[in-house]
């Protein structure tokens, strides 16, 4: 094991409630009458991507959605993701988003180790700064080897694109890192690029299906670099 390749929203932080909330405030601040209840976001994370999102339930409420000039619907698309962006960046700049038991803690003891770090996250930049900037400080990037992104792998998970990009910029085979995920799309991106996963389900994902994860854990409070050393280990006869 030479790495540790992490996802962003749900995996190192519970961030869908701030996004959640940060959907509705970009919805009202249009003059929308959409409002996205627990339930119904729960439904809409199985789209990939917030604007995806967006764009889905827009179909959901209307169905006959036609864009006769191919710009005004995907217009709208970006300005409500751009809005929603902001208010999730505000947010976790006002402490609304903490990082999830035993992420820090781990992510420390891996630096200390000589393991390289990496994220791959299909969520946008601005995102992921917002949240890594506030649990690490403006020197967050230099605590990773590689950053995958929305911007520089845009084709989302399920999709195994990010992770391939990752490994391929670590340098690296499958069997020499590890992913840590809390879905179903996450873990089926990862799985996918080869990767043995660890996953950490929350509130909006623990209904999902983990089957093929090395672990299934509630948070990584209790998991150190020995016991990811042992799970990975090549098994013998």
């Amino acid at each position: 094991m030479q790495a540790l390749i992490f996802d962003v929203d749900g995996t190192l932080a519970d961030t869908e409630e701030a996004h959640r909330a940060a959907f509705n405030h970009a919805f009202a601040t249009e003059g929308m009458d959409w409002h996205w209840d627990v339930a119904h976001y729960t439904r809409l994370l199985q789209v990939a991507g917030g604007k995806e999102r967006i764009l889905h339930h827009w179909r959901s409420v209307q169905p006959d959605l036609t864009d006769l000039d191919g710009q005004g619907v995907q217009q709208t698309v970006d300005r409500l993701h751009a809005r929603k962006t902001a208010a999730y960046e505000e947010a976790v700049q006002d402490g609304a988003v903490r990082l999830r038991p035993g992420v820090h803690a781990l992510v420390d003891a891996a630096a200390q180790a000589g393991l390289r770090l990496a994220i791959a996250t299909t969520t946008t930049p601005a995102n992921v700064a917002a949240l890594l900037r506030h649990a690490w400080g403006h020197d967050w990037r230099q605590r990773f080897d590689v950053i995958e992104d929305a911007d520089t792998a845009p084709r989302k998970k399920p999709h195994p694109q990010v992770y391939r990009q990752a490994l391929a910029r670590l340098g690296l085979a499958p069997a020499a890192a590890l992913a840590f995920e809390d879905s179903a799309n996450g873990l089926r991106a990862a799985l996918a690029a080869g990767l043995a996963t660890v996953v950490t389900p929350n509130a909006y994902t623990a209904h999902h299906g983990f089957e093929g994860a090395l672990r299934v854990l509630p948070d990584l409070s209790t998991v150190r670099l020995a016991d990811l050393a042992r799970w990975t280990a090549p098994q013998t006869a």
